[in-house]
């Protein structure tokens, strides 16, 4: 199985099996914040049109805030999980990124415990894999 000829003429690897895993996962995680920030904008709107002046109102212009914030997270982790599909360079750095992160942060808060050991694994095979990417 041979690779893509991309759009600048260049022929692309083909896309290894566990990055398209991985980009189908983080697309679903990405869908679901994007549910999670509209539903959260959409209540807190309603709080905050309905009960103006009110404590509720300010929940929910904080829900508001918080929905849209949500909201752009869920983009933006769509758009990694779409880079990836698409093997692109910036979106595998991004993605080391946050798995360093996780893993330092697993370690320290959980003692090595199995999301630390997980993220190393991603971490691991995403390094191994980086000749895939352009």
């Amino acid at each position: 199985m041979g690779g893509t000829v991309g759009a600048g003429g260049y022929s692309t690897p083909p896309r290894p099996l566990g990055v398209g895993i991985l980009a189908v996962l983080i697309g679903i995680f990405g869908v679901l914040w994007i549910v999670g920030g509209v539903i959260l904008l959409a209540t807190g709107a309603a709080f905050a049109y309905f009960d103006q002046g009110s404590l509720l109102g300010l929940a929910g212009l904080t829900g508001v805030i918080a929905g849209a914030i949500v909201l752009v997270v869920g983009l933006i982790i769509l758009g990694i999980a779409l880079g990836l599909w698409h093997q692109r360079m910036w979106a595998l750095i991004l993605a080391l990124l946050v798995l360093f992160v996780v893993v330092i942060s697993d370690g320290i808060a959980h003692a090595f415990g199995l999301g630390f050991f997980l993220g190393l694994i991603l971490l691991v095979y995403l390094i191994a894999v980086h000749n895939h990417f352009r």
